[in-house]
């Protein structure tokens, strides 16, 4: 009769090392996806919002390194006529 052994204890260690990551990044998903959801302090006048390290960032910048969102600018009509006031509002 033959026979092999195998050790698959570091194998074993490794699975439970990975299991443990994937529920701290899941946990880390979910407290994202609360304080996207939940309240966020803004400036009332600025509209800059702090996040959790206490720093001031602009509404596009938080978006932008919270979630997948990207932007793009525009001005909407309201904007455009109070900026550009001699502006032909057929082109709006």
């Amino acid at each position: 009769m033959l026979g092999a052994h195998t050790d698959i204890t570091s194998l074993k260690r490794t699975e439970e090392e990975l299991r443990q990551k994937a529920e701290e990044l899941e946990e880390a998903n979910r407290k994202l996806a609360e304080t996207i959801r939940g309240l966020l302090p803004i400036c009332a006048s600025c509209k800059k919002i702090r996040d959790e390290e206490g720093v001031w960032n602009s509404v596009e910048a938080y978006i932008r390194d919270h979630s997948e969102a990207d932007f793009t600018h525009g001005l909407c009509p309201d904007c455009t006529r109070r900026l550009y006031p001699g502006l032909d509002e057929d082109i709006l």
